[in-house]
Formats: C-alpha cells, structure tokens, sequence
C-alpha cells in the first residue's frame, strides 16, 4: 500500500521559513517523480513544485520561484520543500504527490498518489 505522509505544516509570519517533508513508503521510490501542489480555501489546487526521479530536474511554479527549492533524498525516501520569503498567498494545504517516471509536470493527473496535505498558515 503506498503512502505518502506530509509533515512541518504550521503557523509562520510573513517573511518567514518553513520546511515541508513528505515520506514515502510502498513505492519504488527512485522510480517516482515527486511535486508539491497546494490548495487555499475556495482555489483548486494548483503546482508549486516537482522534481525529478532521479533528482535530475526541477520545475517551479511562477509564484515560487527564487524562494522555494525542492529536493529529495532517494536513500530515505523523502522529499521536501523548503520554503523561505513566506507571503500570506502562501496560506493553504500543501500535498505531496508521485508520479511513475514523468517528467517534472505541473498537471495534477499525471500524478498517480497523493498524501493528505499539511496546512501552511502565514500571517500578515
């Protein structure tokens, strides 16, 4: 059975840091490219961040870009998103996803599993 677990959501000021991390288990990890979508209250949920399987490459939403990096470590079987510069439109619940040897897509059906989500709450 494959999961995903997020953790290191959390309540930050605006300007702040945090760091995301999802683990995996029940899936050929190496084998998986990794994203990072979120969804605030009344949005869809949209792409934040992926990397490949093989940590080759990196895709970045517009939004993101120049404060958030995302990396993995295939040993652990963990991603995570470190996310510095926090702005308040960065409020939601931020998901881990994976998806079997795609390229880093922003599009939420190529990703075959999806974890629960961790809040992210910035204030003002």
């Amino acid at each position: 059975q494959v999961q995903l677990v997020e953790s290191g959501g959390g309540l930050v000021q605006a300007g702040g840091s945090l760091r995301l991390s999802c683990s995996a288990s029940g899936l050929a990890f190496n084998i998986y490219t990794m994203g990072w979508f979120r969804q605030a209250p009344g949005k869809d949920r949209e792409f934040v961040a992926a990397i490949r399987w093989n940590g080759g490459s990196t895709n970045f939403a517009d939004s993101v870009k120049g404060r958030f990096t995302i990396y993995r470590d295939n040993a652990k079987n963990t991603v995570s998103l470190q996310m510095n510069s926090l702005k308040p439109e960065d409020t939601a619940v931020y998901y881990c996803a994976a998806g079997k040897f795609i390229p880093v897509v922003d599009t939420r059906h190529s990703y075959n599993y999806w974890g629960q989500g961790t809040q992210v709450t910035v204030s003002s």
